[in-house]
């Protein structure tokens, strides 16, 4: 081998090497600050806040993604000026009756009955009645006056906010309402065929539902 090959070899395996100890070096300097970084354990203490707590308070005024309440109405049954709604805020369509009943049937009917008339079942076990939705009184409240109690509870009745969100409790008042018109219907304003199932005896209706 020529001594300048020999050379070039041993220039290469010194590159190498010197290649291999830089690497070794940089291995050895290299810290996990970002893969282990500093954290506290949920509900663990901490030193550096005065009261002791790693988990801080949100700031005041803090509201999560997609709660912001800019409708006050429709969230809690009451115009800007404070008054309770005198209607639903949304159109009154047999899906948004059908989907009151059903919430109701749930929630409400045990108590207040299927009808309405505060004969729940709870109520026959020696529960204590609710007034009927039927009475005048109620007849005569304001739509936002169920939301609003739904919502915060009335009487031995608890609150439901947490179980029925706002769209279901509107749904709820409308069906109520559909209720407290179907006892005071005015029957001149019905059909000829909705007439005579009105005059037909309950056996004759029973049978007609079953077909």
């Amino acid at each position: 081998m020529r001594p300048e090959t020999r050379l070039a070899a041993g220039g290469g395996r010194a590159a190498l090497l010197a290649a291999a100890l830089a690497a070794a070096a940089l291995a050895a300097g290299c810290r996990q600050d970002m893969h282990d970084a500093p954290r506290y354990k949920p509900l663990a203490e901490s030193a550096f806040f005065a009261d002791g707590a790693a988990a801080r308070p949100l700031p005041a005024g803090t509201v999560a993604r997609g709660q912001l309440r800019e409708d006050k109405l429709f969230h809690t049954g009451r115009t800007p000026e404070g008054s309770l709604a005198m209607e639903v805020p949304m159109p009154v369509t047999r899906a948004l009756l059908t989907r009151g009943r059903e919430r109701f049937d749930i929630f409400c009917a045990p108590c207040h009955g299927a009808l309405g008339d505060g004969r729940g079942m709870v109520v026959q076990r020696g529960y204590k009645q609710p007034a009927s939705f039927h009475d005048e009184r109620l007849r005569r409240a304001p739509a936002g006056y169920f939301f609003y109690n739904i919502t915060n509870g009335f009487g031995v009745m608890s609150s439901y906010a947490s179980q029925i969100p706002p769209e279901d409790r509107w749904a709820i008042t409308a069906y109520i309402r559909a209720l407290q018109l179907s006892q005071r219907v005015d029957a001149s304003r019905l059909t000829p065929a909705e007439r005579a199932r009105l005059d037909a005896p309950p056996a004759a209706n029973a049978a007609a539902a079953a077909h």
